[in-house]
């Protein structure tokens, strides 16, 4: 393959850019060799020609194609250079919003400046358990694969972490150690992985700060390894710490901050546990004031303050060393402000004894003020011979000043690292670890001193064991595959390393020249340029003699030699040092005591502990000076020696960081300073090494997928090997041989090949395309001709057509018009016919009623004449009928009055006689004496009376004479004439007077009928106006309550669906803390075991998996609400229970007050009722006596009657017999005996009426102000919001149900609790009953041995089976163990589905049929803990955690629809009623039971989920269930995980639908029921749902329209399988939809607006961040798709932010949906169930 054939038209190149580096172009022309120009277009569609050197030859970079850009690995490209990298990175980073990119084994992370929502829990779990390249590259990736590695490997990793500052290398450890502190968490109770991210704000706050690039900047390097025992488990961590920045305590640049902590501490002042530190705010301070701004936006400083303190007292250190610390951070800035007054000689200073920083420095560090006054401004020099005490100037006391102060920040430092590893540390033996290194990139600044230095020969070290790893992979990657190869040359640093640390070295020189008494910085270069001025990696700068030049492998670096000895030195005076060590404060004394090595070393290798060096209680006396012969740099280099052999001896992972811009700005790439990092961090040699050899690798299935259209037919249609295809298809394409090797599984390709392959396979579909075109073009022609011609024809007939119609229409007309003419006539004649016939008939109509009228006139007279006549007649004929009718009633009269005569004369001669008086005398003296004494009173009553009307008469008369005297002298006064005339003017003036008041009395009258008739008309107005408006009111009410109507209707589905929903939620909430409770009894159960083997044995062992130590009970104690039976019973539980516990049962709360309300209206009706009886007994006696009153005058007035002499002879109506007075009398009394009863019946009568009366009043009145409630809250409702209508129904429907289900449960209880009293009845009598058959029995077997029969065989009658099972107790052990323990489900597969059940059933019944509490009791335990022995035996047996879930839930079965409950015997048969439980209630074993099956199903699914998981990915996602439909895309380095396994581990759709009918044949064939298996299968095609979705949100290659046809065909056959056995009603299709919104999302078209639109309709169970997530991931297989743009994805974020999503990107696989068990009663009865023999239960006898 020659260059022409690469720089073709229409190729695309990369050419150099000053502003971005490199910039895309377009050749226009063909180029051929010995061009000196190249014709390029580039994007803005501007020509250019670009020159190219003869000589060098040096052609532009070529650029990847558009399928190969936005890959996840840099190496997966098929042109590896620096514009491609770039490139790729930015596309990711800007348009998609990647972060992370992988460069082989390198993870790229570029600092977004933005929270991502991509490091939840769900993302680790996501991540945990996958292979690096299966999903997007994610800093969880590399954590799985360095923990995969350590448990697989079983050997040390590390996670290398390195970028300059403000990449976001802290940020990236942080989180690496939270995935393992997940992951592997912790073996014990101390929760070490939370110790380890609690030291992450510590080790911020004091080793952080704000620089120019970055607010929250590492200023020292760490090493964190955190430890594993055997299980992989964290048991505790260890950190190093590398290079302190100690120059930030007392120097910080402009817009540069000191260490956080001291501003945290300034921050937090105000405190009172602080107000003996003296600070105020950190302006007031020169060692935090120095960089201008004290403040970081964003940034609460006490609140970090807060943070960090309750991270020390989560690590354990106390309140007293958390005190002192601060006093010596504090001590540090009061030192800073120490004032200092020069001497007049120069030569020496002075402090002022007033100086107030002074004294707060010396008294917060407990050390003497004038020693430290003294030493602070002098000297001490020793010699061999004396000792001599020197001043100091202003700046030695300052730089003094400032190492004290670095020194003390110094130690601090080192003794939190070390408190924080003494908290780490762990006694358990450390099996693995895993390091994480967060250090310092390669830096280079304007000025580049001692520190930049250091970071930089870190980075050389780094970078060489970096570059020998990368080549080390490449090589045992071409081994692994056995191809042949050639060493590849790669850049090896180590000269540079050993011009810094080689003997005679930078480092070695400047340590020589710190020991010289009077060395200078200039001293120092002058020797570097001696010595290695012909170094290849070492310069002298041209215009300086105080600097010099390193070559790093990133670039070169000019370093300021002044302040590099100071540094180095580090000197701090003896005398200081001393006065801090006899400080009265331990802990300040102990900071300065000496260590063996200020280093602490941990070594390396399997089985490493960490170590703290602990101090002597004797401090070691020293030398003056001794201390501090080793230098920083000799320090640093030790201590980075350590470091590398560390890493040597793990497996590394790298981490860089990449920092995009240095404005802080969200998701900007400045590509200037990516490039600068690019090639600093190693990235760029990573690539160099890999397109050094063979960068692309392919298998060789992939490739014959993508590749095979370059095939010929005959080739493809052979059977032979693919590996042999795949040559044969290579040698007849690529010419040269070294540009690919086969290997045993991949194709190796040099860089390029690749993309020459794609623009092969681009041609033929070019080609394709064309010939498709020119054959569809075709055929259109030949439709638009063929259409053309048709619509030709078609107008002609038409034509032809509409000619015809318009001569039939003319026709039409003309025949239509002569019609319309001859009816017009006809018309004109007739109306005019008509009108003279009606003008006829009218006349001939009033004569003919004139005639008529007349006629009527005479007949009416004559009819009135008549009507006349016959009154009269009538008249006549009465007054003679009523002559008539007189004179015959006189006769009768007379007639009547003479036989009424006779029969009184006979009635008297018989009342005479003996016989009569005799029976009418009995008992009527006492009546006549009565009679006699109110004859005689009323006889002087009567001579009363009549006194007083004489005396009246007398008054009266004389009265009367007086009123004459009086009238007779009247009348001669009016003799007088005079008076008669002025009585008359009198009479004449009053008439005048009166007729005046009539006058107005009838204006007044009239006035009042005229205002009268006006308002009477205004009423009426109003009254039809208040019609009109009742009736609009009435419309309006009819239109609101239609409206209510519909809203109450949805309001209650909202509802209905609201309370399911809660209801759903409590039960998932209560069956987590089942499922809790299980993992806790388990764990507590694994801790049992651990303590007996350590007990047993003094080694470590595992346990067996088959070993179970679960045998407590497994009662739950709790308060049954059937015990409550009353308030009495309510009252006493809340007492028992206590207030605190009663006032958390709510239930019993409103019972109460529900008591109370009731008890009041009983109160209030009684004292109703005690008022109206006494009123009612009021009225009845006045009643009474008004009655005995009446009655007593009507007998004395009818006895009386009777008793008249005249009266004595008297007879009954309509009788002709005489009756005797005496007989009346009786008779009388008699009737009147009747009266008093009738009475009394009808007074009982009518007082029972008038009480239902009042009841049903009451019943009424209770009722309106019921109504009156509701209609204020329906109209209270009607003024609300919809909203707020909702919540108010919602309300009011919950107090209701409230309300009635408290009653049902009262009457519940009470019912209850009367089933109880009765059952305990029947038991004292059925034991009575026992007893009295036993004595029975006795007596009858005594009488029998008595009697001397002859003995006969009598053969015994068979007794009846009643299904139940009787064992000893002695066997019960024997029947768990033969029933439970030792049973498989196949020994039972045969017989009755939960045969175990049935029989353990039977034994219950038994226990409960003879009384026996506690072998219920027994029985029941041993079974729930022998179930849960097995289960945790078989814990990953599906088939038997399923017959044992079956037999559970048939064992709860049984023990409810035999528990004598009405409510669960609705489908009892007659025979099953009598196998009910008669003497306990197992309410609470019912809720044990419901718990364990709870448990078991969570394992069921467990199980079946740890057998489907596997599987999803591969299946669902992966596999091509459609053949040829995905053209595979390049994948480079994909899956090229080192923790892979060489097993195959593809599976197809087919496997999962096998493996779903074996899980749903299993359940069924086990007898479980079908409303748990439709629940399991909605469970497990959620967890396929969301492990399908989640790793489709995690993949980039597989967001991809093939792959949406694949996954929309895989769902249909998931759906297909559920139709199949009759599950699509358990709702687990709809479990699918999100992925089934997915699969239509990767089909849809994403380029308009409209398309826009049309997602955001259908995606409706995908959340806002997933589909945008999964627009970013699309990915176009081949060239001729089109990527998603952008501005697309904008529209789309904007169509949705309506939404309320919430911000979750991934599903939680590991939800459970709350789990059902509906009651399933069997309709088989107990004693029709077989035992088989081979159950070994020949002990149970059957009853």
């Amino acid at each position: 393959m020659s260059v022409a054939e690469l720089y073709t038209k229409y190729t695309r190149v990369w050419i150099p850019d000053p502003e971005d580096v490199w910039k895309s172009a377009e050749i226009i022309k063909d180029y051929k060799e010995g061009d000196k120009t190249l014709q390029l277009k580039l994007e803005d569609e501007t020509i250019q020609e670009y020159p190219i050197d003869p000589k060098a030859d040096k052609l532009p970079f070529l650029r990847n194609p558009d399928i190969l850009v936005g890959e996840n690995d840099l190496t997966a490209l098929s042109y590896l250079h620096e514009p491609a990298v770039l490139h790729n990175l930015k596309v990711r980073f800007l348009e998609s919003n990647h972060i992370y990119t992988y460069c082989g084994i390198v993870l790229v992370a570029i600092n977004p400046y933005e929270q991502l929502p991509i490091y939840g829990q769900d993302v680790i779990y996501a991540y945990s358990g996958q292979n690096m390249g299966d999903m997007d590259p994610h800093i969880f990736a590399v954590a799985e694969e360095a923990y995969k590695q350590m448990a697989r490997d079983e050997k040390n990793q590390s996670i290398i972490v390195s970028g300059e500052s403000g990449a976001g290398k802290t940020v990236s450890a942080k989180y690496a150690m939270r995935f393992f502190a997940s992951v592997g968490g912790s073996s014990s109770e101390t929760n070490i992985e939370e110790k380890v991210l609690a030291s992450s704000p510590i080790m911020e706050a004091i080793g952080n700060a704000k620089t120019t690039r970055n607010d929250n900047s590492s200023r020292f390097g760490k090493y964190i390894q955190i430890g594993f025992d055997k299980r992989y488990r964290i048991i505790g961590a260890n950190m190093r710490t590398y290079l302190l920045e100690k120059s930030r305590v007392v120097f910080q640049a402009e817009d540069e901050r000191n260490y956080h902590i001291f501003y945290q501490l300034c921050a937090s002042a105000g405190l009172p546990e602080f107000k003996d530190l003296s600070l105020t705010c950190a302006e007031d301070f020169f060692y935090t004031s120095l960089g201008g701004d004290t403040s970081i936006e964003g940034v609460d400083d006490a609140e970090d303050f807060e943070r960090t303190r309750n991270a020390f007292t989560l690590l354990g250190v106390k309140d007293s060393h958390q005190m002192t610390i601060f006093k010596i951070l504090a001590a540090i800035l009061h030192l800073g402000n120490v004032g200092l007054q020069a001497e007049r000689d120069g030569e020496s200073c002075s402090l002022s004894k007033q100086d107030e920083h002074l004294h707060n420095f010396c008294r917060l560090l407990g050390v003497e003020h004038t020693q430290m006054e003294h030493w602070l401004c002098h000297r001490k020099l020793v010699t061999t011979s004396e000792t001599y005490i020197k001043n100091m100037s202003v700046q030695q006391v300052v730089n003094a000043r400032n190492a004290l102060a670095k020194h003390i920040y110094a130690q601090l430092f080192n003794w939190i690292v070390q408190h924080i590893n003494k908290a780490l540390y762990t006694t358990v033996k450390q099996h693995s670890f895993i390091g994480v290194l967060d250090i310092y990139g390669f830096e280079t600044f304007e000025v580049n001193s001692f520190e930049q230095f250091c970071i930089n020969y870190a980075n050389e070290k780094l970078q060489q064991q970096f570059n020998s790893h990368v080549f080390k992979l490449e090589q045992e990657e071409y081994m692994k595959e056995q191809i042949p190869w050639t060493l590849i040359d790669f850049y090896d640093n180590q000269p540079c390393i050993d011009l810094i640390e080689a003997k005679l070295g930078i480092l070695d020189l400047l340590d020589e020249e710190c020991k010289v008494p009077k060395g200078t910085d200039q001293n120092w270069a002058q020797k570097l340029y001696d010595r290695h001025g012909s170094s290849q990696h070492f310069q002298k700068p041209r215009m300086s003699n105080i600097s010099f030049i390193v070559a790093h492998f990133a670039d070169k670096v000019e370093y300021q030699c002044d302040g590099f000895l100071e540094k180095n030195r580090d000197t701090v005076y003896e005398e200081q040092i001393n006065i801090l060590k006899a400080s009265k404060y331990p802990m300040v004394a102990d900071l300065f005591h000496d260590e063996k090595d200020p280093v602490p070393a941990t070594p390396a290798g399997k089985g490493a502990s960490s170590k703290i060096n602990i101090r002597s209680a004797r401090p070691t006396v020293k030398a003056a000076n001794k201390e501090h012969k080793k230098t920083v740099g000799h320090q640093f280099r030790n201590s980075l020696h350590l470091l590398m052999e560390t890493l040597n001896a793990t497996t590394p992972h790298y981490v860089r960081c990449i920092k995009p811009n240095d404005e802080k700005l969200p998701f900007s790439f400045d590509p200037k300073r990516a490039v600068q990092q690019l090639r600093a961090c190693g990235v760029l040699e990573t690539i160099r090494i890999s397109a050094a050899g063979y960068p692309s690798r392919w298998t060789y299935h992939d490739f014959m997928n993508r590749y095979r259209v370059l095939m010929k037919k005959r080739d493809v249609s052979k059977k032979e090997d693919k590996k042999v295809a795949c040559k044969t298809l290579l040698e007849s394409l690529i010419k040269d041989p070294d540009k690919f090797q086969f290997g045993r599984t991949k194709i190796f390709f040099r860089a390029g090949q690749v993309a020459y392959l794609e623009k092969l396979r681009a041609d033929k579909f070019r080609a394709a395309t064309i010939m498709i075109q020119k054959t569809m073009r075709g055929w259109f022609q030949r439709m638009i001709y063929r259409k053309m011609r048709e619509s030709a024809i078609r107008i002609q007939r038409h034509g032809r057509g509409y000619l015809a119609r318009r001569l039939a229409a003319h026709l039409r007309q003309t025949k239509a018009a002569i019609v319309f003419q001859k009816q017009y006539r006809m018309l004109r004649v007739r109306r005019a016919y008509l009108v003279i016939r009606k003008a006829t008939i009218t006349i001939q109509a009033f004569t003919r009623g004139m005639f008529v009228r007349r006629s009527y006139r005479k007949m009416l007279m004559e009819h009135k004449a008549t009507i006349i006549q016959k009154h009269a007649r009538a008249w006549l004929a009465r007054k003679r009928f009523v002559r008539f009718r007189t004179a015959a009633v006189v006769v009768q009269c007379y007639f009547r009055r003479m036989k009424a005569k006779q029969e009184l004369k006979t009635l008297k001669i018989e009342a005479r006689s003996a016989e009569h008086l005799k029976r009418l005398n009995i008992g009527m003296e006492n009546k006549v004496v009565q009679l006699q004494r109110k004859v005689d009173e009323q006889n002087k009553e009567y001579k009363f009376l009549n006194e007083q009307l004489s005396t009246a008469t007398s008054t009266y008369s004389a009265e009367i004479s007086k009123l004459k005297k009086e009238l007779e002298h009247y009348q001669q006064k009016n003799k007088d004439g005079n008076q008669i005339t002025s009585l008359q003017e009198e009479i004449d003036t009053l008439r005048l007077a009166l007729e005046k008041a009539h006058g107005e009395r009838k204006i007044v009258e009239d006035t009042y009928t005229k205002e009268k008739d006006v308002l009477q008309k205004r009423i009426s107005d109003l009254e039809e106006e208040n019609v009109l408006l009742k009736q609009e009111k009435e419309d309006l009410n009819n239109k609101i309550l239609c409206q209510t109507e519909d809203e109450i209707a949805q309001n209650a589905v909202e509802e209905n669906l609201m309370m399911k929903k809660e209801l759903d939620e409590e039960r998932t909430r209560y069956q987590n803390l089942v499922k809790e409770y299980s993992r806790l009894e388990q764990r507590y159960d694994n801790l049992r075991d651990e303590m007996t083997i350590v007990k047993q044995t003094p080694g470590h062992r595992r346990n067996p998996s088959n070993q179970s130590s679960l045998e407590s009970d497994s009662n739950y104690p709790s308060i049954s609400t059937s015990e409550i039976g009353d308030t009495e019973d309510a009252i006493q539980q809340v007492e028992e229970v206590g207030l605190e516990k009663a006032a958390m049962d709510m239930t019993l709360f409103l019972k109460l007050q529900k008591r109370v309300r009731e008890l009041e209206q009983e109160r209030k009706k009684l004292q109703s009722q005690l008022e109206k009886k006494d009123t009612e007994s009021k009225k009845s006696q006045v009643i009474e006596m008004k009655n005995e009153m009446d009655l007593d005058r009507d007998t004395d007035l009818a006895y009386n009657s009777l008793k008249e002499p005249n009266n004595m002879q008297t007879s009954w109506p309509n009788s002709d017999k005489h009756v005797d007075p005496e007989d009346a009398i009786e008779a009388y009394h008699g009737v009147c005996q009747t009266n008093r009863l009738l009475e009394a019946q009808l007074q009982e009568q009518r007082r029972e009426h008038e009480e239902e009366l009042e009841t049903l009043k009451e019943e009424m009145e209770a009722l309106r102000v019921e109504m009156e409630k509701q209609q204020e809250a329906f109209y209270q409702t009607l003024q609300l919001s919809p909203e707020a209508q909702v919540e108010f129904g919602i309300q009011q429907e919950i107090t209701r149900l409230t309300n009635e289900n408290l009653d049902l449960k009262e009457l519940l209880e009470k019912l209850e609790k009367n089933e109880r009293k009765l059952k305990k009845q029947l038991r004292i009598y059925m034991k009575k009953v026992q007893d009295y058959e036993a004595d029975q029995a006795i007596v009858h077997t005594e009488k029998q041995r008595h009697e001397h029969t002859r003995e006969i065989t009598v053969p015994r009658k068979e007794k009846v089976f009643q299904g139940m099972l009787e064992y000893f107790k002695e066997d019960e052990p024997l029947l768990i163990k033969n029933l439970i323990i030792d049973l498989k489900p196949q020994t039972v597969s045969a017989t009755v589905p939960c045969l175990p059940a049935y029989i353990l059933y039977m034994c219950i019944r038994h226990a409960d049929y003879i009384n026996d509490d506690h072998k219920v009791h027994s029985l029941l335990t041993s079974t729930l803990n022998g179930i849960k022995k097995v289960l945790k035996k078989h814990n990953d047996d599906f088939e038997m955690t399923s017959f044992w879930l079956a037999n559970t839930c048939r064992l709860l079965h049984c023990l409810k629809q035999y528990s004598g409950d009405t409510g669960f015997m609705t489908q009892n048969t007659a025979k099953q009623n009598e196998h009910c439980l008669q003497n306990f209630d197992l309410t609470e074993y019912r809720q044990v039971l419901s718990d364990l099956s709870i448990q078991i199903y969570q394992q069921l699914i467990k199980i079946a989920e740890g057998v489907l998981q596997p599987m999803i990915v591969t299946a669902v996602l992966e596999n091509e269930s459609i053949q040829g439909l995905s053209g595979v895309k390049p994948m480079g380095y994909r899956k090229r995980s080192s923790s892979m396994e060489n097993t195959d581990n593809s599976y197809t759709l087919e496997a999962i639908i096998h493996q779903l009918n074996t899980f749903h044949s299993t359940m069924y064939d086990q007898g479980l029921d079908p409303e748990i298996i439709q629940q399991a299968v909605k469970q497990l095609f959620y967890m396929i749902n969301a492990v399908a979705l989640n790793n489709l949100l995690l993949r980039k290659d597989v967001c991809s329209w093939s792959t949406g046809m694949q996954l929309r065909f895989n769902i249909s056959q998931l759906e297909e399988w559920l139709r199949g056995k009759n599950l699509h009603q358990s709702g687990a299709a709809k479990t699918l939809e999100p992925l089934i919104q997915a699969a239509q999302l990767l089909q849809l078209k994403k380029k308009s607006s409209e398309d826009a639109e049309a997602i955001c309709y259908l995606c409706t169970s995908l959340t806002t961040q997933q589909i945008v997530k999964i627009l970013n991931l699309y990915t176009p297989v081949n060239e001729f798709e089109e990527r998603v743009t952008v501005a697309f994805i904008r529209n789309v974020q904007a169509l949705l932010q309506e939404r309320n999503d919430p911000p979750q990107l991934l599903l939680d696989f590991k939800f459970m949906f709350p789990v059902l068990f509906p009651f399933n009663p069997s309709s088989l009865t107990m004693d029709s169930i077989h035992i088989p023999a081979s159950l070994g239960l020949d002990f149970l006898v059957k009853v």
